[in-house]
């Protein structure tokens, strides 16, 4: 592989999709670099899944301002990709007097922001808010944001990417980047699969986006890992949760969210770790008894014994990196950076590192797309609007959200939309085929499962993995020995035999 672009972006997570997006607005040969066998496999995957309104940030900073100019758009953004998206407001809580201080406080700064509709509820309204007791009656007070929502992170990206994809993007996926180096007044990008020249760069690589910036040019963020465990519970636990839940603490430390998700379950999490690893995502029996002691306080209503599912996430918090002069020796700040760090260095003209960027960084990943875009927009020669582009993306067949009538019909014309393959979630062979078939199309298991949502449900894939190895193997044309769960390593059936790993 010897290629060229005008642009280049490496990593294929909510920031690096939606700054494929946003440069194929203009005229550019845009390439979208992934090392992985899909996109959405980092730490975009798992997180709480909240578009956020802005009021929990401090005001007159890049963070607030794309933060509510996003929670306002997203609607209009979820249509034109045929994401779901459910505004379902949040309940901030608080059980005690520094609790209620804390929401006054949120309240004023929220309305410095410009978020809309911010009151204070008194502990009868808070109750009467939910449809059946899942809170604590001991709560005193909570603040209520209707615009709070949730969204599905894995469908947001995937929209974006296939959207990039669509608008002329190159996905170029297991393609690992191994060396940058300044080319002339570009860069060129060494991977494992050979040499990509460009003359506009962003380093959109998640949890190592300090490691890849720091492959051309001096350390300036560095990113301390922590890690957070959550519990994923059935959807008869979402009858009982309308709202997000936002828990403020009497005691110094982390609180409580509750997030009922766009597909009936409910998010419980998370707690928070040091991480030495940055790729360790094993849940911790620590964190999860520290939520399980803290749901027990706050939602007592909540059934803990409906969980399907445990997992753990890694979370980027940049620190300024402060070089010795004299002997190189790096040290870091002693606070973590607050601010989304959309960064260039005086060395590196025609690059933009985003490291490091966190909560809300799902909710405002198209206006940082955006954003990084528009900073590599003059080092690229101002080039004109793409009069091509099309902001819209074709959404996939969900049988489950079908009428009866039109389900029917879909039927009569193909009947694998007929053919269940997962009771859970009433996905069915048609489904798993296109998702196999769009692109980028699913590879993996896991690919599959977030496309559409088969292996989520109670059993979570207990039933319908056999016959999805099935589906995958006829379309790919492959074994099933050859088809991983996720990273290539992780199969599921072993050569020459005749069942599971």
């Amino acid at each position: 592989m010897d290629r060229e672009y005008d642009a280049v972006v490496i990593g294929g997570g909510l920031l690096g999709c939606f700054a494929a997006r946003a440069l194929c607005r203009r005229k550019l040969r845009v390439a979208l670099v992934e090392q992985r066998e899909d996109v959405c496999t980092g730490i975009s995957r798992a997180n709480t899944a909240i578009v956020y309104a802005g009021y929990d940030t401090k005001p007159g900073t890049l963070k607030t301002r794309l933060s509510v100019q996003a929670n306002r758009e997203f609607g209009t953004l979820c249509g034109q990709l045929g994401v779901r998206f459910h505004r379902c407001g949040s309940l901030m809580v608080a059980f005690g007097p520094r609790g209620r201080e804390s929401l006054t406080r949120k309240l004023e700064q929220g309305r410095i922001n410009g978020v809309e509709g911010l009151r204070l509820l008194p502990r009868e309204e808070v109750l009467a808010l939910e449809p059946e007791p899942a809170l604590s009656p001991d709560v005193e007070a909570a603040l209520w944001c209707p615009q709070v929502g949730t969204v599905d992170p894995w469908e947001l990206c995937l929209a974006a990417a296939e959207n990039a994809v669509d608008n002329g993007a190159e996905l170029l996926l297991n393609t690992r980047v191994t060396g940058l180096r300044r080319e002339g007044e570009g860069y060129a990008v060494e991977t494992d699969r050979g040499s990509i020249r460009c003359r506009g760069l962003v380093n959109c690589t998640g949890i190592r986006a300090d490691q890849m910036a720091e492959l051309i040019h001096r350390p300036t963020i560095r990113i301390v890992p922590t890690k957070g465990d959550y519990y994923v519970l059935d959807t008869g636990a979402g009858k009982k949760l309308r709202h997000v839940i936002f828990h403020e603490p009497e005691e110094k430390g982390k609180g409580l969210t509750m997030v009922p998700t766009v597909d009936g379950n409910v998010l419980l999490g998370p707690s928070e770790e040091e991480a030495e690893d940055r790729e360790d995502t094993a849940t911790q029996r620590e964190g999860l008894e520290f939520l399980r002691r803290l749901a027990a306080r706050v939602a007592p209503g909540i059934p803990l014994e409906e969980t399907i599912r445990t997992f753990a996430a890694i979370r980027p918090n940049p620190y300024e990196a402060l070089v010795n002069g004299e002997t190189g020796e790096v040290t870091l700040s002693r606070k973590s950076i607050g601010e989304f760090m959309v960064t260039q260095v005086e060395e590196c003209p025609g690059m933009v590192s985003m490291i490091g960027v966190k909560t809300p960084g799902l909710t405002c990943a198209a206006l940082l797309g955006e954003h990084a875009a528009g900073l590599l927009q003059p080092w690229l020669g101002d080039p004109p609007p793409n009069p091509e582009f099309c902001p819209t993306r074709r959404r996939p067949v969900y049988t489950a959200e079908l009428p009866p009538e039109e389900l029917a019909a879909l039927v009569r014309q193909d009947p694998a939309y007929g053919r269940v393959v997962c009771r859970c979630r009433m996905v069915t062979e048609g489904e798993v085929r296109d998702a196999l078939r769009r692109t980028p199309g699913a590879v993996t298991l896991d690919g599959v499962k977030y496309r559409t949502g088969a292996g989520m449900g109670r059993c979570q894939g207990g039933v319908c993995t056999e016959r999805i190895l099935e589906i995958m193997a006829r379309e790919l044309g492959a074994s099933p020995a050859e088809i991983a769960k996720g990273r290539r390593g992780s199969w599921l059936v072993k050569e020459g035999g005749d069942g599971p790993v």
